[in-house]
C-alpha cells in the first residue's frame, strides 16, 4: 500500500505525457449563412445557382482545444442522396485555426441537381469529421427560357397549337429547343395533371392539353421560368380519305379534269394541296378540285387533306397530273464553231417528239428548204432549229434548240498554262498545257472555240525562245532544273498561226543538304558549332536563326544563343533550306538519381545508384575518388557524395549522401552493471547524434535527469546513482513540432 502514491504519480505522469487528459475538438454540422455581399439577406434555404447568381455561404463552428497548425478545415458535400462516399470538395480553409466561429463561402457546380445535398466538414490535424448536416435542395439552373415541344422534336409547333391523331395511334411530345436537354429531369402535365415521365419526351395515347418544365425541385422549379408552351391533343378516328381516279392523267393545253374526294357532303373542310403548296381551301365541303391544262405549271402531285369536328385531320395519297404530248429537244453540237477557210461545220438537233417536224433557222430567219435533224453550214450567223409535234393527242406550240454561234475568224489566240497548282522553286515537277483557244471574228469578239478545234492544231514547244524538237502535243511535262525557262507554245491551223503567252518554270533542284550541331544545349562558357558536309566553296550560303538571315559568312557557325538554326543555299535560282537544329539551354531538370538524394541503405549491405537524364556519368565519394564512370554506381558505405553528370559540353554536379537504416527500435530495458554489456541506452540512429532531435529522460517523479540535444548514446553515465535494483524512467524523443517517440526505460541493476 505504501507505493500507491507512487504508483498514482506515475499514471499521473504517463497519461500527461500521452495526452489522455486532453480533450478532443468537436466539429458541429454546418448550416446555412446570409450572404454578406447582398444587403438585407437573410439565410438560404435551398440553393438555386444558375449562371447569373452562384454565391453561397454556410456557417461553421468548432470546440477547442486548438488544432495543429498546419490543420486545414474543409467543407464536403455529398451526393443528391446525402451519401458521402465520394464527396465533393466544396471549399477549404487554412486560416481558421484559432477562429471558433466562421463561414465558407462555395459555388454549385454545373451538374449538382437534387433534393437531398448534405454538408459536413473534415479537419486534416487532427483528422476529424463532423456530422451530416440536415439535407438542401440544390440545383443549378443550367436552362432557365421557356421550353418549345413539339411532335418528334421536328420544331413545327402546330397552327393554334392543335395536334389531331387519328385512330389511337400515339404520339412522341419533345423538346427541341434545350441544349443538352438529357442532362435535366422533367415535370410533364397534361390538363394541369403531374405525370410520370421525366425525361424530355413525352409518348402521348390520351387526348389533353400537354406542356412541360424542367423538375429544379419545389424551390426552384417556378424561378427558373422554363414553362413550355402548351400542345393540345386530339384523338379522333380515320375517315379513310382518298381521291378517286380521275378521268385522265394527262392533259392538253385546251383541256380540264376534275378531281374528287371519296368523301363528300359532310361539312367537313377540304384543303386541296399540288405537293405541298395549298391550291385551294380549307373550305366546308369543297370535295371537288378542278385542274385546268392552259394554266402554267398545273403539272404536280395532287392530295386532299379533310379536318372536322369528331375526326382527326387527315390527308390523302396523291395522284399524279401531267402535260399530254409533251416533248424536249436539245442541241447536239458545240455551242461555238469556227468556219475554216475550205471547210463547213454540220448542225444537229435531237428530241423526244413522236412525230416532230424540223425547221433551221440563221440569224432569225428560217433557212428554205432546211427541214432534216442536221444542217450543213459555210455560212457565218446564228442558228437553231423549231422543232414541232405533229402527232400525239394534242397541238402543242414549237420548241427551239438552243443557239449555236459559227464564225468566220479573223484571227486565232491560244493561252498556255500550268496543271494544278505551281510555284516557282516548290515542285520538283510541273505540266504545261493548252488552257484555251479563242476566235477572234471581225467585230473583235473572242468566242471560246477550245473543244472544238484542240485536236486539229498542229503544235511545237519553245524554251527560251528556241523551239525543242520533238515536243509537238498540246501538253508538255517538265521534271528536271534542266527544265528551267521560258516556255511557249506555237499552234497552226489552216493559214493561222498562233503563239501563246509564255510561262516561267524553276523546279526545285534535289537536295539533301543537312546541318548536324556538336550539341543540342548550350550553358554558361559553352557553345555549340554548326556545319554541313556539302562543300560550300564558291556557294551563295547563309545560316539562319529563327527564320532570320546571320551576317556570318563562315562555313561554320559557332554560337551560345537559343534557337532554331538552318543553312540556305542557292542553287539554279532556286533557294534551299536545310533540316532545323533547335538548341536551347542547358536543362538539369531532368537529371536524377532513381534512389534520391538522400539514400539509406541496412547496415553491412548495398544498393545499385542509377541517374538518368544525362549523356555520361562520373561518381565520387567525399575524397574525391571517382567510383564510377557509367549511369550506375554501387554504395555500401554512409557518407557524402556526388554526381556529376554532362549533356554535351554541360555539365551537372549533384550531390547526395548514404546512410544505414535503423535495424532496431528503441529499448526499453538496459542493464547499468559494469559489465560492458548493454550498459548504456542506445537508440536508433535516426534520433541518435542529430542536432534537430531532443532526447529527455524524467524519473519516478517526473523529474528531467537528462534533456539533451544531439544525444551521444551515452546514459546513464557510471557516476549516476539509482535508488532501487529494478528502476523506471521515462523518455520523450522529440523534434520542433513534435514527439517522435515516448515511453519507459527500465534499468536493471
Amino acid at each position: 500500500m505504501k507505493s500507491t502514491p507512487n504508483f498514482i504519480a506515475i499514471l499521473t505522469l504517463l497519461l500527461c505525457l500521452t495526452g489522455t487528459f486532453v480533450r478532443s475538438q468537436v466539429l458541429n454540422p454546418p448550416t446555412p449563412a446570409d450572404n454578406p455581399n447582398l444587403p438585407g439577406n437573410s439565410a438560404w434555404t435551398a440553393a438555386c445557382a444558375s449562371a447569373d447568381f452562384n454565391e453561397y455561404f454556410v456557417n461553421f463552428t468548432w470546440s477547442p482545444p486548438l488544432v495543429q497548425a498546419n490543420n486545414e478545415f474543409i467543407l464536403e458535400l455529398s451526393d443528391a442522396n446525402g451519401d458521402f462516399g465520394s464527396p465533393r470538395e466544396l471549399a477549404r480553409a487554412a486560416d481558421k485555426n484559432t477562429e471558433f466561429d466562421f463561414e465558407f463561402r462555395f459555388t454549385l457546380a454545373t451538374d449538382i441537381q437534387g433534393d437531398g445535398y448534405r454538408f459536413r466538414v473534415r479537419s486534416t490535424s487532427p483528422e476529424l469529421t463532423s456530422d451530416p448536416s440536415a439535407a438542401y435542395s440544390m440545383y443549378f439552373i443550367g436552362y432557365n427560357d421557356p421550353i418549345l415541344i413539339s411532335q418528334d422534336a421536328s420544331g413545327v409547333i402546330p397552327p393554334g397549337g392543335v395536334l389531331e391523331v387519328c385512330d389511337g395511334s400515339g404520339i412522341t411530345l419533345e423538346t427541341h429547343n434545350v441544349p443538352n436537354a438529357d442532362t435535366y429531369s422533367y415535370s410533364w402535365y397534361r390538363s394541369g395533371t403531374l405525370l410520370a415521365e421525366t425525361s424530355n419526351a413525352l409518348n402521348v395515347t390520351q387526348s389533353g392539353m400537354y406542356f412541360v418544365e424542367i423538375d429544379y425541385g419545389v424551390n426552384c422549379s417556378g424561378s427558373a421560368n422554363t414553362l413550355s408552351n402548351t400542345i393540345e391533343v386530339s384523338f379522333g378516328s380515320s375517315q379513310g380519305i382518298s381521291i378517286n381516279p380521275p378521268t385522265t392523267n394527262t392533259l392538253c393545253a385546251t383541256e380540264m379534269v376534275t378531281l374528287e374526294a371519296n368523301i363528300s357532303g359532310m361539312g367537313y373542310l377540304y384543303t386541296w394541296f399540288n405537293g405541298g403548296t395549298i391550291v385551294s381551301g380549307p373550305t366546308a365541303d369543297a370535295s371537288t378540285y378542278t385542274v385546268d391544262g392552259s394554266v402554267s405549271g398545273f403539272e404536280g402531285e395532287y392530295s386532299v387533306r379533310i379536318e372536322g369536328p369528331g375526326i382527326c385531320a387527315e390527308q390523302s395519297d396523291s395522284v399524279s397530273i401531267g402535260a399530254a404530248g409533251d416533248y424536249t429537244v436539245t442541241r447536239v453540237n458545240e455551242p461555238n464553231l469556227v468556219l475554216l477557210p475550205g471547210r463547213n461545220e454540220t448542225l444537229t438537233a435531237s428530241t423526244t417528239a413522236a412525230s416532230p417536224t424540223f425547221q433551221w433557222f440563221r440569224d432569225g430567219t428560217a433557212i428554205s428548204g432546211e427541214t432534216a435533224a442536221s444542217l450543213t453550214v459555210d455560212t457565218p450567223g446564228t442558228y437553231y432549229a423549231e422543232i414541232t409535234e405533229t402527232g400525239g393527242p394534242c397541238t402543242l406550240p414549237a420548241k427551239s434548240t438552243e443557239e449555236t454561234l459559227v464564225v468566220l475568224p479573223t484571227d486565232l489566240e491560244l493561252s498556255i498554262d500550268y496543271v494544278g497548282t505551281y510555284s516557282d522553286c516548290a515542285a520538283s515537277e510541273t505540266t504545261l498545257t493548252v488552257l484555251q483557244i479563242n476566235a477572234v471574228d471581225p467585230n473583235n469578239n473572242r468566242i471560246d472555240v477550245t473543244a472544238t478545234l484542240r485536236n486539229d492544231f498542229t503544235y511545237q514547244w519553245a524554251k527560251d525562245g528556241i523551239a525543242i524538237p520533238g515536243l509537238t502535243s498540246d501538253q508538255l511535262v517538265l521534271n528536271s532544273v534542266d527544265d528551267n525557262g521560258f516556255y511557249t507554245l506555237e499552234g497552226v491551223l489552216e493559214s493561222f498561226t498562233a503563239t501563246s503567252n509564255p510561262l516561267s518554270v524553276r523546279l526545285a533542284p534535289e537536295s539533301n543538304l543537312t546541318i548536324e550541331a556538336t550539341g543540342l544545349q548550350v550553358c554558361e562558357g559553352v557553345s555549340v558549332s554548326l556545319s554541313t558536309s556539302t562543300d560550300l566553296t564558291g556557294m551563295d550560303f547563309a545560316w539562319r536563326k529563327d527564320g532570320v538571315e546571320l551576317s556570318s559568312a563562315e562555313s561554320t557557325l559557332t554560337t551560345d544563343e537559343i534557337g532554331t538554326y538552318q543553312l540556305a543555299i542557292s542553287a539554279d535560282g532556286c533557294p534551299i533550306l536545310s533540316n532545323e537544329v533547335v538548341i536551347s539551354n542547358f536543362d538539369a531538370s531532368g537529371i536524377a538519381i532513381d534512389l534520391g538524394d538522400s539514400i539509406v541503405i541496412p547496415s553491412g549491405s548495398s544498393e545499385i545508384a542509377t541517374a538518368t537524364g544525362a549523356n555520361s556519368y562520373e561518381w565520387y565519394d567525399a575524397a574525391n575518388t571517382l567510383l564510377s564512370n557509367t549511369e550506375s554506381v554501387t554504395l555500401s558505405e554512409e557518407g557524402n557524395y556526388t554526381l556529376v553528370a554532362a549533356v554535351g559540353s554541360c555539365s551537372f554536379t549533384l550531390p547526395f549522401s548514404v546512410s544505414f537504416r535503423d535495424s532496431f527500435e528503441v529499448p526499453n530495458v538496459i542493464t547499468a552493471n559494469g559489465d560492458g554489456i548493454n550498459d548504456l541506452w542506445i537508440i536508433p540512429n535516426t534520433f541518435s547524434r542529430n542536432n534537430d532531435i531532443t532526447v529527455i529522460i524524467y524519473n519516478e517523479q517526473g523529474e528531467e535527469v537528462l534533456n539533451e540535444v544531439g544525444y551521444q548514446n551515452n546514459w546513464p553515465a557510471s557516476s549516476t546513482a539509482f535508488t532501487k535494483r529494478n528502476q523506471i524512467f521515462y523518455y520523450k524523443i522529440r523534434n520542433a513540432q513534435e514527439t517522435l517517440r515516448q515511453g519507459t526505460i527500465t534499468v536493471i541493476r
